[in-house]
Formats: C-alpha cells, sequence, structure tokens
C-alpha cells in the first residue's frame, strides 16, 4: 500500500486475504475484478463473495485494486 492511500484509508483493513489485500492482489496478478474476501486468510476460511460484502468491505476491495493500479505493480509473466 503506498503512503497515500495509507494516511487516506486509515479504518481500511489491510490483513492477509481480507478485502483491500484482494483488491491489490486482483490487480496486480492481472485477474478480473471480482470483489471477495477470506475470512482466515487467503485461501482460508470462508471466500465471501461481493453478494455478501458491505459497502465498506466492497469499497477496501475497490481502494486495494486502485492502489495497486496506481503504483503500477502488475506482474510480468515470463
Amino acid at each position: 500500500m503506498n503512503t497515500q492511500t495509507a494516511r487516506s484509508l486509515p479504518s481500511i483493513d489491510t490483513r492477509h486475504g481480507g478485502p483491500f489485500d484482494r483488491g491489490s492482489a486482483d490487480n496486480y496478478y492481472g485477474r478480473p475484478f471480482d470483489p471477495h474476501f477470506w475470512t482466515g486468510g487467503t485461501g482460508k476460511g470462508l471466500r465471501i463473495g461481493a453478494d455478501g460484502m458491505d459497502a465498506a468491505e466492497l469499497a477496501a476491495y475497490a481502494a486495494g485494486w486502485a492502489d495497486n493500479e496506481a503504483t503500477g505493480g502488475q506482474k510480468e509473466w515470463a
């Protein structure tokens, strides 16, 4: 997460597997925009999709996606 995002979004949960993390990772790996998060960390617990997310969780996913997009961090596939 870049410093500007950290300052402007202090209440966003950036834990591994959370909405912000998943949005950032989806963008980094070139996956489609598909809001979701994991209750117990990435790949652990339940996968909660957009239909089970509240407005703050959806906003966190979008913020993670936008943050990675702004920093230009895209995986380069060999």
